[in-house]
């Protein structure tokens, strides 16, 4: 993958990852809101055109649009697709394409992404953008880059100098306060045959996005109860991040109808096959990656255009499951692709560290800090899966959601589609649940069949 001189350099605190680094100095920090958007992106489109300049997120909400309502119909709905990309033309697009991607159209002659006009939707409230102008200055990493202070409900790195830095930023990215949601995960096999892997109730909240609290050490907190398939329904499990992992690691506990109890589950995270999704994918290749940074070392590669998932909003909110999941991979039809700027980082596995993944490669949405997408190696060194986000902003709130993920196994020949709330009403935003909300005994309550 070819990478520009400038924007290399604008990395070169790369070879400073894992060291705890200061914020950046007021001067820099000015940047932002100039040539920078809030957040950090580049407010100038690119020489060639085909990613426009940024001009503060979708305009205006749809008219179908009805307030409250979890289903967002599609800003962009009469468009169609510029052009395609497959096996047959994929070496005129090569160095836009990650290697997932790559060995998608390889794999499977009837992949193809279909690339539309670029929008850059994303927005935020106004004390989003307002914390990150303070957070630029005072924020930091600790612990050789694992743990993150001096900021709250904000981005604390829209300047990263490492990979840390980045990565952060997309652990913290907002999503909103708190969202609620039903939703179904399916499997495809490799004979093309789809299947139920989880269907649940999601309670998320962010304490650290609650701009009435003058500061929060709990990143997020995320509740499920499970409602099938039928020999899942009745569990439940809860999981809270924080913003120190080094001295307070994730917590979780799960509730298991046959044993009547809620028990710690320590093993939610990093490489822990994810029951989810059947085991198809991690607990940290949640979002593309989730959890503590400790097993790997991340390096900030630079920022390069690539296409990716985004205002997925038919396959999101419009589609329908017997429609979208075919066989080998989800249907090209329902699935929208634009050309955006993304951050590369990098992650390695640590020495002495264990993990099923030898190298990650990220690619992290400039305008939302999402990671759009992620390809995954094994121990081999040999492409092993690639996970893939779908963005579609929630554009009432606002805030740039993209919770719905796709997972690809080039070993097993499967892939899972997780979080797919298209029939179950959608994603709905509001306030966070009450704390009482959050304790093991209310998990018992919630779980109970």
């Amino acid at each position: 993958m070819k990478f520009s001189k400038k924007l290399i350099t604008a990395a070169l605190g790369a070879a400073f990852a894992g060291s705890a680094l200061a914020a950046v100095s007021a001067d820099e920090a000015k940047k932002l809101g100039t040539t920078l958007t809030a957040v950090g992106a580049e407010k100038a489109g690119n020489k060639d055109g085909t990613i426009p300049a940024y001009t503060g997120g979708l305009a205006s909400l749809p008219a179908a649009f009805k307030k409250g309502d979890g289903l967002r119909p599609d800003p962009f709905a009469n468009e169609k697709p510029l052009y395609s990309i497959d096996v047959k033309n994929m070496d005129k697009y090569a160095d836009k394409l990650t290697e997932g991607v790559k060995a998608l159209m390889k794999k499977y002659p009837t992949y193809r992404i279909d690339v539309y006009p670029t929008h850059r939707t994303v927005a935020f409230p106004k004390f989003v953008t307002d914390n990150t102008a303070g957070c630029a200055v005072t924020a930091k990493t600790t612990n050789n880059g694992l743990s993150m202070e001096g900021c709250h409900a904000g981005y604390p790195f829209p300047i990263p100098k490492d990979g840390y830095e980045a990565m952060w930023n997309h652990l913290v990215r907002f999503r909103g306060q708190g969202t609620n949601l039903k939703y179904d995960s399916y499997n495809v096999d490799s004979s093309g045959r789809a299947s139920l892997s989880t269907s649940g109730k999601l309670s998320q909240d962010m304490p650290y996005w609650d701009p009435a609290q003058k500061g929060a050490d709990v990143l997020f907190k995320l509740k499920i109860t499970y409602t099938g398939p039928a020999r899942r329904a009745g569990e439940a499990l809860m999981v809270f991040d924080h913003l120190d992992p080094v001295n307070k690691s994730r917590r979780a506990w799960q509730y298991l109808p046959g044993q009547r109890r809620v028990k710690l589950a320590p093993d939610v995270a990093h490489d822990t096959p994810n029951v989810g999704t059947a085991g198809a994918s991690t607990y940290d290749d949640a979002y593309v990656f989730s959890g503590s940074m400790e097993r790997f070392n991340f390096k900030l590669i630079g920022k390069k255009e690539v296409y990716i998932p985004y205002n997925t909003y038919k396959m999101a909110y419009a589609s329908k499951a017997e429609d979208l999941l075919k066989p080998n991979h989800l249907n090209p039809d329902l699935v929208r692709w634009e050309l955006h700027r993304v951050w590369v980082v990098e992650a390695t596995l640590a020495e002495g560290k264990r993990h099923i993944y030898s190298k990650r490669t990220f690619y992290l949405d400039e305008d939302s800090w999402a990671a759009a997408t992620s390809d995954q190696y094994d121990g081999r060194g040999q492409l092993y899966r690639s996970s893939f986000g779908y963005m579609a902003p929630s554009y009432e709130v606002p805030a740039p959601f993209g919770d719905l993920q796709g997972n690809y196994d080039f070993i097993a020949g499967l892939y899972v589609i997780n979080g797919y709330t298209a029939e179950k009403g959608g994603v709905r935003h509001g306030d966070m649940l009450p704390e009482k909300e959050w304790s093991p005994d209310a998990l018992a309550g919630s779980g109970v069949r």
